[in-house]
C-alpha cells in the first residue's frame, strides 16, 4: 500500500464556488452512505440484521498510511462492514487499533454530536413491537404522533431508541401524502423496515451549516419545519424541546436533516478532540466526481480538514479512489469520496 496525499496548506488561488442545487452540476452528486464506528463489530452486525433487517454486503479489514492519513487516527487498524437496508447503505467500522472512547453514558438529542439515522417502517406499531420484543434501550417513551396542528410534521409516528453501543437510532412512519412516495411503494405485505429517509445532525446555528451543506456542496434544501409541544419534548427526551428543522437533499441517496435546538439552549458541543474511533463518531460519506476542485474550494472557504488533503487510496477492491475528511461548523465529520473508475484507477491518473 502507497500513500499519494495532495496537502492543501500551501494552496492559495480560491476556485469559484459551484452553484447550490443545480443537478448535475452540484459539487455532491450522493450521499453514499451513512458511517459510524462501533465497539464490537460481530455485535452490531447480529443487531442491525436480526433485529432492523439489514443484510451485509460487504466485509474487510484494511491498514496502512492511505487510511491512517484519511481517518487522521495514526496506527489504525479497521474492519469496515457495509450493510443495506432497502436502497440505502451503512457503513460500520470497528478500531480494532486503537480503540476509542465510549459515547457519554448522559448524551442528550441536543448535544452537538448527536446524530442519527431515520428508518422509515411499514407499520409503527409492529415495528415497535419487534424492537420490546429485542429488549432495546429506550430514548423516546413510546412512539410520537405529532400533531395535526404542524402543517409539514402533523400526522408523523417517530420513535427514538439506542443500538448496543448507546448510538441514537429512529423510527419513523410518514402518513398519506407526506415524506418520499417511494415508500408507499415499499411498503408490501411482510417488509416492516423499508430504508433510511435520513441522517439527523444537531446544529447550533442553522444559517452557519446551510453556508457549507447548501452553498458549497450544493445541497438542495426541500423542507422546513419548526417542532415543538409535549410530543416532540418526548420524542427528543428532552424537556421544553423546539427546534428548528431543515431538511437537505443531493441528487441521489438519503437526505440530511439540521436539528436546530432553538430551546433548551444547553446542548454541549462536539469534543474538541473527538476522533474517528470513538463511539460518538459517525461520517456523512458523499460522493462527488470532482473531489480535487471541492477540496480546493473548501480549504479557499475555511473548512477544517481532518484529513491532510486528498487522499489517494491503494487498496483492491476499496471503492474509492481517493478522498478527504472535513469537519462541519458544529465538528460533525463529512467524507468526500470518489469513486473509482473501471480500471480501479483514479480519474485524475488515468488522465496522465
Amino acid at each position: 500500500m502507497r500513500l499519494r496525499a495532495l496537502f492543501l496548506a500551501s494552496i492559495t488561488i480560491a476556485l469559484p464556488l459551484s452553484a447550490a442545487g443545480h443537478g448535475p452540476e452540484a459539487p455532491i452528486a450522493q450521499v453514499e452512505a451513512v458511517g459510524m464506528t462501533v465497539s464490537d463489530m460481530d455485535r452490531a452486525i447480529d443487531f442491525y440484521s436480526r433485529v432492523l433487517a439489514f443484510e451485509k454486503t460487504s466485509d474487510r479489514e484494511v491498514l496502512g498510511e492511505d487510511f491512517e492519513r484519511l481517518q487522521g487516527v495514526f496506527g489504525a487498524r479497521l474492519r469496515i462492514v457495509r450493510m443495506r437496508l432497502g436502497d440505502e447503505e451503512i457503513e460500520l467500522t470497528e478500531y480494532l487499533a486503537p480503540r476509542g472512547r465510549p459515547a457519554p453514558v448522559d448524551s442528550r438529542s441536543n448535544d452537538l454530536w448527536f446524530q442519527h439515522i431515520a428508518i422509515i417502517v411499514s407499520d409503527m406499531d409492529a415495528a415497535y413491537q419487534r424492537l420490546r420484543e429485542h429488549k432495546v434501550q429506550h430514548s423516546s417513551p413510546a412512539p410520537q404522533r405529532l400533531p395535526d396542528w404542524n402543517p409539514n410534521a402533523g400526522g408523523i409516528e417517530a420513535f427514538y431508541f439506542k443500538d448496543p453501543d448507546g448510538r441514537p437510532l429512529e423510527i419513523l412512519e410518514f402518513p398519506e401524502g407526506k415524506g418520499d412516495p417511494k415508500w408507499r411503494r415499499l411498503a408490501v405485505p411482510g417488509k416492516l423496515f423499508l430504508g433510511i429517509d435520513h441522517t439527523a445532525i444537531a446544529v447550533s446555528d442553522t444559517e452557519d451549516s446551510l453556508e457549507l451543506y447548501r452553498d458549497r456542496l450544493g445541497l438542495e434544501v426541500v423542507g422546513h419545519s419548526e417542532n415543538y409541544g409535549p410530543e416532540q419534548e418526548r420524542l427528543n427526551n428532552v424537556f421544553g424541546a423546539r427546534l428548528r428543522i431543515t431538511a437537505l437533499r443531493a441528487g441521489a441517496g438519503p437526505g440530511v436533516e439540521l436539528l436546530e435546538y432553538l430551546a433548551p439552549g444547553d446542548g454541549r458541543p462536539m469534543p474538541a478532540d473527538e476522533r474517528a474511533n470513538d463511539l460518538i463518531h459517525w461520517q456523512t460519506i458523499l460522493t462527488s466526481p470532482e473531489a480535487r476542485e471541492l477540496a480546493f474550494e473548501l480549504l479557499a472557504g475555511g473548512t477544517p480538514f481532518v484529513s491532510p488533503g486528498v487522499v489517494e487510496i491503494d487498496e483492491p477492491g476499496y471503492p474509492f479512489a481517493e478522498g478527504f475528511l472535513v469537519r462541519d461548523p458544529d465538528g460533525h465529520v463529512l467524507s468526500v469520496m470518489k469513486a473509482v473508475t473501471p480500471t480501479g484507477r483514479p480519474a485524475s491518473l488515468e488522465e496522465k
